[in-house]
C-alpha cells in the first residue's frame, strides 16, 4: 500500500510525555523497516498546522494523554484534511474523560464501577467519611483526564482519601473516586473490529501504578490469560462492547477489572495505547503471529479513509 508521507506524531506537553516518546521511537523504527516515508513530528516543538506544508498525506498518532489523545490533535488534522490512525474527535475526547466514559456505560447497561466524581474546588467541603462509606471504605482516587496511572492513590480512611484527593488535583481539577475493585486485572487491545487476546496483570504494588507499568520488573502479563475459553470470549466481548460504545475505530485498548464476586468492571478505555517495549497491544498481537512491524502496518492501514 502507498501511503505517501506519513507524520509520526509523538513527545506533545502531556504529563505522559516521556511513554509517548518511547512508543514513538519504537514506531518510527517499525515504519522505517516497511520503508515508509516518515517525518517524526513533536507537537511541543512546532505546530501541527505546519504538517500541510510540509506535504503530509497522513499521521501517525503515538501521542498519548492530553493534547493528542483528547481529541485535540485529531480535530486539527482534520481541519488540515490529513487522515490518521486512531478514533475520531468525539470518541478521543469521551474516552479521555474517565467520569463520562463510565456514565455513558452505565446508562449502555455495561457494568462498571461504582464512583463519584468531584471538581478540585470542592474538596474542602467535601464529606469525605460518607463517600468512602458510599463506595465500601476502599477507593481508587483518579484525576479525570489523566493516563498512566498519574496520579492515582488508593484510600481506606478519611485521611487517606483527603490526602489522594489532593494528589489528583495536582493533575486535574475533576477528580473521580472509584470503588475499589480487589479481583484480578485485565487488559484487551482492539485492531479494527476485533477484539485481541486477553492479558492479566499482576504486580506486588498496591495497584497497577506508573513505576509498576514502565520502571519495575517485578510486574507480571500473562498472554494467554489463563482464563476458560467461555471467560476468555466473554471479557474480549465486552472490551469490545466498550470500545465500541464510546465510538472509538481503529485501535485502542480496553482496562478491566473482576470484582470481589467475580463480576466483571470496565474502568477505561484507551485511544492511543503505548507502543514501547513493555506495552501490551504489541503484547496481544503476537499471540496472534503479528510482530511490532506488522502491528504497526496494520494500525497505519486503518486510518481514513483506507490507502489506495
Amino acid at each position: 500500500m502507498h501511503y505517501g508521507k506519513v507524520a509520526l506524531l509523538a513527545g506533545g506537553n502531556s504529563a505522559e510525555r516521556e511513554i509517548s516518546l518511547r512508543s514513538g521511537k519504537a514506531v518510527l523504527t517499525a515504519l522505517e523497516e516497511n520503508k515508509v516515508d516518515v517525518l517524526w513530528f513533536d507537537p511541543a516543538e512546532r505546530s501541527l498546522l505546519e504538517l500541510k506544508e510540509l506535504g503530509v498525506q497522513r499521521a501517525f498518532i503515538a501521542l498519548h494523554g492530553r493534547g493528542g489523545e483528547d481529541g485535540e490533535a485529531q480535530a486539527v488534522l482534520n481541519y488540515l484534511g490529513i487522515p490518521f490512525t486512531g478514533s475520531d474527535v468525539m470518541a478521543c475526547a469521551l474516552a479521555m474523560d474517565k467520569s463520562r466514559t463510565k456514565a455513558l456505560w452505565k446508562g449502555m447497561g455495561l457494568p462498571t464501577a461504582g464512583a463519584v466524581t468531584t471538581h478540585a474546588d470542592h474538596i474542602p467541603e467535601l464529606d469525605v467519611a460518607k463517600i468512602l462509606t458510599q463506595l465500601g471504605g476502599t477507593v481508587m482516587v483518579k484525576p479525570a483526564h489523566e493516563g498512566s496511572s498519574i496520579g492515582m492513590s488508593r484510600a481506606d480512611s478519611v485521611p487517606e482519601l483527603q490526602q489522594a484527593l489532593i494528589e489528583a488535583a495536582r493533575y486535574d481539577g475533576e477528580i473521580l473516586i472509584e470503588r475499589w475493585l480487589s479481583g484480578p486485572e485485565y487488559t484487551v487491545g482492539i485492531l479494527g473490529h476485533q477484539a485481541l487476546p486477553a492479558i492479566r496483570v499482576s504486580t506486588p504494588h498496591t495497584f497497577y501504578d506508573y513505576n509498576a507499568k514502565y520502571e519495575d520488573s517485578t510486574t507480571q502479563y500473562s498472554c494467554p490469560a489463563g482464563l476458560s475459553e467461555a471467560a476468555e470470549l466473554a471479557v474480549r466481548d465486552l472490551a469490545l462492547q466498550a470500545f465500541q460504545a464510546v465510538g472509538g475505530k481503529g485501535w485502542g485498548r480496553v482496562d478491566l477489572m473482576f470484582d470481589e464476586h467475580g463480576e466483571m468492571q470496565l474502568l477505561e478505555v484507551n485511544m492511543a495505547p503505548g507502543m514501547t517495549a513493555k506495552s501490551l497491544v504489541p503484547m496481544a498481537a503476537k499471540q496472534l503471529g503479528l510482530s511490532f512491524a506488522q502491528l504497526v502496518m496494520r494500525i497505519l492501514a486503518t486510518s481514513a479513509p483506507q490507502a489506495e
